[in-house]
């Protein structure tokens, strides 16, 4: 059997995930962060089928894509995003009621806790 790009190992087909990690040292502004490296921040996976639904409202955050030194809203869809500890009060009130997000909204809450930033590897 071959398997595609968007088939597991044993052929079933993967969903589209999005992956949230906290940063344990916050970003430098003169750092880029373009390499794929979920395992680097022990990040959770979010299926895009429950990301998706909060696209609209998430363009009201602030955030950073894969720097500091590039300000944006919402997330970095194909890319990385920088999620700054102070949107997560406003990022954690938006998956309120949102299915599948509790893994996401505990990490968020842990992440505002300790005044960190969190990183977001897009699909």
């Amino acid at each position: 059997m071959l398997i595609s790009p968007d088939m597991g190992s044993h052929g079933e087909k993967e969903m589209a995930k999005h992956e949230f990690g906290i940063m344990d040292i916050p970003p430098k502004s003169n750092e880029r962060y373009d390499s794929y490296d979920p395992e680097g921040y022990h990040c959770i996976s979010v299926p895009d089928d429950c990301i998706e639904p909060l696209l609209d409202k998430l363009t009201h955050i602030g955030s950073y894509w894969h720097t500091l030194r590039q300000p944006g809203k919402g997330l970095a869809y194909y890319g990385i995003t920088l999620i700054p500890p102070s949107s997560m009060r406003q990022f954690i009130e938006l998956l309120e009621g949102a299915s599948g997000t509790d893994g996401l909204r505990d990490l968020l809450l842990k992440a505002k806790e300790e005044e960190k930033f969190v990183i977001h590897f897009g699909i």
